[in-house]
């Protein structure tokens, strides 16, 4: 049988239970996703947000850990941007924090059953392949469930003045 994903409910039921993130994989170029996430997460939610990077002093004005086990909290959901051969070490980490982490969620491209069953067997609900930031906006009001912002886009023209 293959692993599937939490339903779209549940996705925002574990949303709606978290107070911190830490994000595993940050990065301080705005270029990047897990910026532009982080970015998203410190002006659009209510989450304590932790930054993890062992090359990374300082992201968005805020401190950077160079491990998980070096966090002032256990994060209640730990949002992954890493290659996929470092999943198994992150996943370590996160067990290793013991009881606390509820969440491990890995972003877009991000997908590995045995690594999900792992996790599972370790306590944690997991969510892959799929961005915190997009879900996040799309069960808060700000995205439709394609994915795009339905206060913005639209087929219709405006009408003439």
């Amino acid at each position: 049988m293959s692993w599937e994903n939490p339903s779209a409910t549940r996705r925002q039921q574990l949303l709606r239970e978290t107070r911190s993130v830490a994000v595993v994989g940050a990065s301080p170029n705005p270029a990047r996703a897990s910026n532009f996430v982080a970015t998203y997460l410190l002006t659009s939610s209510d989450y304590d947000v932790h930054f993890v990077n062992p090359h990374a002093e300082e992201i968005l004005g805020r401190p950077v850990h160079k491990r998980l086990a070096d966090l002032p909290v256990v994060p209640d959901l730990v949002d992954v941007f890493r290659r996929p051969a470092d999943l198994p070490g992150v996943l370590d980490e996160v067990l290793a924090l013991g009881e606390g982490v509820r969440t491990f969620w890995l972003q877009f491209g991000l997908f590995d059953e045995e690594l999900a069953r792992r996790a599972e067997a370790g306590g944690l609900e997991v969510v892959m392949d799929r961005c915190l930031k997009i879900e996040h906006a799309r069960f808060h009001g700000g995205l439709h469930i394609a994915g795009f912002d339905t206060g913005v886009i639209s087929s219709r023209r405006r009408p003439p003045r």
